[in-house]
């Protein structure tokens, strides 16, 4: 074992690529100095390895990564606009991450809700939406994990979120508006996660 992989937080036991180990190093580095985000970094990553499950080993290192990584944006040297998906993708392009993970950080979880409360539609755009199996997949990764990395219904985090924020904050305004839309997203992953398990008897 190499010395990032003795750095690598456990997530699983099964084997993981350069990409998966780079991020889960990368995220480590910038986001366990916030505290409490670093266990739901970890929580949303493990999530994201279960619901992966069945996919091809290219998406799985590919979406895992993004789970890692979708959170670096709050670090306080990556961020510049305080809208946490755009300043992370805009700083993992400039690192020369993949385009595939960079487009997941940029959009994770429903950010382009946000991204009209914030008037940053456009500087968003600089990242395609592909609006994939992906894309669900990171969101219900990250919206059925706490801010501690407890498991929650998505309707449990959502919840959660409306209460730790205050109703004219932009975080709560975002989620009045974004819950549909992306609850569906959620369920679109969790119910392909629990096809491909039951295909491979799992």
């Amino acid at each position: 074992m190499d010395d990032r992989q003795a750095l690598l937080p456990r997530v699983s036991v099964m084997s993981v690529g350069d990409l998966v180990v780079n991020a889960a190093v990368v995220a480590e580095q910038y986001v366990a100095p916030l505290g409490r985000r670093w266990r739901h970094v970890q929580g949303v990553a493990r999530r994201a390895l279960e619901l992966s499950v069945g996919l091809e080993a290219d998406q799985v290192e590919t979406v895992v990564s993004a789970a890692w990584l979708h959170d670096i944006g709050y670090a306080h040297e990556i961020s510049s606009t305080g809208f946490h998906p755009l300043d992370g993708a805009r700083w993992l392009r400039g690192q020369d991450w993949p385009p595939e993970v960079v487009k997941l950080v940029a959009h994770h979880s429903g950010a382009r809700f946000e991204a009209r409360e914030r008037d940053l539609v456009g500087e968003l755009a600089e990242f395609e939406f592909g609006d994939t199996e992906l894309d669900d997949l990171v969101a219900a990764a990250d919206l059925t994990t706490g801010p501690g990395g407890e498991r929650l219904s998505f309707d449990e985090r959502v919840a959660e979120i409306l209460t730790r924020y205050e109703p004219d904050s932009v975080v709560h305004r975002t989620w009045l508006t974004a819950a549909p839309t992306v609850g569906q997203a959620v369920a679109r992953a969790e119910a392909r996660a629990a096809a491909r398990a039951s295909v491979r008897g799992l």
